[in-house]
């Protein structure tokens, strides 16, 4: 096991062991093509086609997930007995699945002290996926992405073609070979609230001939650069998965300093034709909806909170606005034996009672209340 030195008198930054002990997992370090790499079409080509990394992203939160993702399913393997982490693959492409729920018949193939203790009503392919809380109403709409859809989808795919890898700690299962898996099920796990939300679909042969179609895309390509960019490219306001990408400078290579990654995208004046004329109809687009969403909001300014259909309606804000009391502020001052400017200078004299540890006073603003903001979410599904 290697180490990581860190220089003579240096603080420690428990993210540096952190980063290090990543990069060492064999998921990191693997070369073929893994299912969870099928996100984008050209950053698959540059894992086919071995391309050294050209950025360090920053993975913080990524390693966060894994954390959290690890522990979840040892618990699970403890508790429950589930089969969590295991291997499968061809000539083509490999991956780990997080969870393979077995039906009776399938288990009871297994030796008995395999077997799982309760086993499932068909057979399952099940992955487990953490979410920030800023994209979780995505997730309770929506539910999982094309590319999340395809990780699963192969994996399925993989063992009822070809079943469990070959490899040690599993090859009680690698012998019963390929399994006929009925079901998908998403389980995403919100970061910050702890919340669980299972979406489940009836595994579907087509849509897996359609994912294993996009790898043999990947792997006829002569090179990375003959295959699509999947996503919007770096340093959007709104981050995409470019922005945590090992190949993003080479991928989006070719901007003058100082201007977006996305101006490559433009070569001649059709691109830009093309380009206004998206723009234009984006913002025509936008702005009809931004109208309707006012008058609808308008609509709802009287309603109370609570479920209506599929969504929940909460309100925000409508508070009392606090502002200072400057002649309680200035009695303050008087009893603390501070000087009070002949002309109070509110502004001075908060900062001097700061300072001086004094407390500064606060009343209601007469008449005004912070903004009053409708907060519309997904409502919770009822069991």
């Amino acid at each position: 096991m290697t180490a990581t030195t860190l220089p003579l008198g240096a603080p420690a930054s428990i993210w540096t062991a952190a980063t290090a002990a990543d990069e060492r997992r064999p998921r990191s370090r693997q070369t073929q093509l893994g299912a969870s790499d099928t996100v984008c079409q050209r950053r698959a080509g540059y894992v086919v086609h071995q391309v050294p990394r050209t950025d360090t992203p920053d993975t913080r939160a990524a390693i966060l997930g894994t954390y959290i993702h690890t522990g979840l399913l040892e618990s699970a393997r403890t508790e429950f007995g589930w089969l969590v982490e295991r291997a499968v693959g061809d000539d083509q492409i490999r991956g780990h699945i997080d969870v393979v729920q077995l039906d009776e018949a399938t288990a009871a193939r297994l030796p008995k002290r395999h077997r799982p203790m309760a086993p499932a009503d068909v057979l399952t392919v099940e992955d487990v996926k953490t979410k920030s809380m800023r994209v979780w109403d995505r997730v309770l709409r929506y539910g999982p992405t094309a590319a999340e859809m395809r990780q699963v989808l192969l994996y399925a795919d993989l063992l009822r073609t070809v079943g469990f890898a070959d490899i040690p700690g599993q090859r009680y299962l690698h012998r019963i070979g390929p399994i006929d898996v009925k079901r998908i099920r998403f389980r995403f796990i919100c970061r910050d609230t702890g919340e669980e939300h299972v979406d489940e679909i009836n595994f579907d042969p087509w849509l897996a001939d359609e994912a294993r179609w996009w790898v043999d895309r990947v792997m006829e390509a002569d090179s990375p650069e003959e295959l699509t960019r999947d996503h919007d490219g770096p340093g959007l306001e709104t981050k995409t998965l470019c922005d945590y990408c090992p190949w993003v400078s080479k991928c989006w290579a070719g901007a003058a300093p100082g201007v977006p990654a996305q101006t490559i995208l433009v070569r001649d004046d059709k691109d830009r034709e093309a380009a206004l004329e998206g723009y234009v109809n984006a913002r025509e687009r936008a702005s009809a909806a931004r109208k309707q969403q006012t008058v609808l909001r308008a609509m709802l300014a009287a309603s109370p909170e609570g479920v209506y259909g599929a969504n929940k309606l909460a309100w925000k804000g409508g508070n009392a606005v606090e502002e200072v009391d400057t002649q309680a502020l200035i009695d303050k001052f008087e009893n603390a034996e501070l000087p009070v400017p002949m002309v109070p200078d509110v502004g001075a004299m908060v900062k001097t009672a700061r300072l001086g540890g004094v407390a500064v006073p606060l009343r209601n603003a007469a008449g005004q209340k912070t903004p009053r903001t409708i907060n519309v979410t997904r409502a919770p599904k009822i069991a």
